[in-house]
């Protein structure tokens, strides 16, 4: 055979390869309306970047007949290149192969990215789209999913882990992407995640429910708070990811991606004065609030539909990436509450991971009232935040827009071991809790007109920023339409900010 022989061999081979499953099960897939794995990965890389590793991997399973099937590539094509100029490594798992099934080399092929991501220091992106463990693998099926889960700890705060669910995804197959940075989920029929289908939840607990309420979009959006982004199809999922990597570091060793930015630093917003009621039970809307001050007016925000009650997402001052948590009066007053409290302390870790300063926007009565919050361990849930912030050590800036209440507060970054700096507006109430809640408290005895001129005089006294001032717990009372320029300058002064702290293996915090 000639040399030109020999690399037609090849380019034969890697047409079969790249044919997947055959037409059959490719027509099945389009006809759900999916992308098929390459096309997914083609659009993720910037156009000709993407190199392809292990093409030529085989299966080496004889049970059940397995010696006579053909899997081409494995089921799951993985590779690395150029993503907006930037490397990143990525998987995508191809469904028209015997279902995207999870044998042990299609998992070596996973693993194998994985490692080649944490040495080269870049993210890495999961596009899953997987019927599960390979049954005829019995346990070398099982022992691939521990090989995938013990690199994604090995690398977590490391480099970021992104995982899109585009598919089916269940049983062993979700808990890789939990154990990611980012989860990403296609609001269509075809794109589900679960432990346990229908099926098994009817045979055990007796329940009804279709596949997609069990582990649909909405469903992990919405309740379980499993996923952090939804995307109207694959083509929005893909775009979407871009978007996030924009605003992330390639590993921990860097700080995140700077772009020029064109809204100027010295930008006064007076529109701001007013965008807080002059009644402190009247809501507005927090998110309104940031767009005024952040570059462009644009966030990113994560778990935008899960616990509404607080507000996590990704923005940019100056353009520089920084996250941001504030609570929401618009939703149950901005109290904290258990999944609040779960939402904030996970994306603060993240943040932290990356070296993305945060900043923390204030307006919270307090922690949710009730015997389900109670029972449901709220105190071992809060206290996520009270550790998440002070073991952060970027940048962070606090700034008190209303109330700020009791150990609440401190949950939102105030106190020892929180801000760097900082800011309150005018109409900040920092105090112990709210002048009605002292009254039944300090005023109990007292009645009428006398009790009303107590509580007026609480208010005046105490619920107020000056008396938080007046101690150094607040640095600057601001006028609300400087808050930009205001974080533009400390963030600019944080940015050399040295934190040690002494060596420990690590911390335990409250899970």
């Amino acid at each position: 055979m000639t040399n030109q022989e020999k690399i037609e061999l090849m380019r034969e081979k890697e047409r079969v390869i790249e044919a997947g499953g055959g037409e059959k099960a490719i027509a099945k897939i389009r006809a759900s309306g999916r992308l098929m794995a390459r096309e997914r990965l083609n659009l993720l890389f910037d156009e000709g970047a993407f190199e392809e590793m292990d093409k030529f991997v085989e299966h080496r399973c004889s049970n059940f007949g397995m010696d006579k099937v053909k899997t081409p590539g494995e089921g799951v094509v993985t590779g690395y290149g150029k993503v907006n100029g930037r490397t990143v490594f990525a998987y995508s798992q191809d469904f028209s192969v015997i279902g995207g099934t999870l044998g042990e080399m299609h998992a070596s092929k996973i693993i194998k990215c994985q490692d080649k991501a944490l040495q080269a220091g870049c993210p890495i992106i999961g596009l899953n789209d997987s019927g599960g463990a390979r049954i005829q693998e019995a346990s070398q099926a099982l022992y691939a999913y521990s090989r995938l889960f013990y690199r994604n700890v090995k690398a977590s705060g490391m480099i970021p882990q992104i995982c899109a669910i585009m598919g089916p995804s269940a049983g062993g197959a979700v808990y890789s992407p939990a154990l990611m940075d980012f989860v990403y989920m296609v609001e269509q029929d075809y794109a589900q995640m679960f432990i346990t289908g229908p099926a098994v939840v009817k045979s055990v607990t007796g329940e009804e429910v279709s596949a997609i309420d069990l582990g649909g979009a909405k469903t992990h959006n919405q309740k379980s708070g499993n996923s952090h982004f939804v995307a109207k199809s694959d083509e929005d999922c893909i775009r979407q990811i871009k978007q996030l990597l924009g605003y992330l570091p390639a590993n921990h060793n860097e700080k995140p991606p700077v772009i020029e930015c064109d809204d100027p630093v010295d930008r006064m917003e007076g529109a701001l004065n007013t965008i807080v009621p002059e009644s402190s039970n009247r809501p507005y809307d927090m998110k309104k609030l940031i767009k005024m001050v952040v570059d462009n007016g644009e966030i990113y925000e994560s778990q935008s539909l899960f616990a509404q009650n607080i507000i996590t997402c990704f923005a940019r001052m100056d353009g520089s990436p920084v996250g941001i948590i504030a609570n929401q009066p618009r939703f149950m007053a901005g109290c904290l509450d258990i999944d609040a409290s779960d939402k904030a302390a996970r994306f603060i870790r993240f943040c932290d991971c990356f070296n993305i300063p945060i900043l923390t926007f204030v307006d919270v009565p307090g922690y949710l009232p009730g015997t389900k919050q109670e029972f449901g361990g709220i105190i071992r849930h809060g206290a996520k935040m009270l550790y998440a912030y002070p073991e952060a050590s970027v940048p962070k800036i606090t700034i008190a827009v209303r109330k700020a209440y009791g150990g609440a507060y401190i949950g939102m970054c105030s106190g020892e071991g929180g801000p760097d700096m900082v800011f309150a507006w005018p109409s900040s109430e920092i105090a112990v809790m709210g002048a009605q809640g002292a009254a039944d408290i300090i005023f109990r005895k007292e009645e009428g007109e006398e009790r009303q001129k107590k509580i007026n005089e609480y208010t005046s006294e105490f619920a107020t920023p000056y008396d938080s001032a007046k101690y150094g717990f607040v640095e600057q009372i601001i006028e609300p339409r400087e808050t930009r320029p205001k974080i533009i300058r400390a963030l600019d002064m944080l940015k050399n900010k040295v934190d040690e702290r002494p060596w420990k293996k690590h911390g335990n915090i409250p899970l």
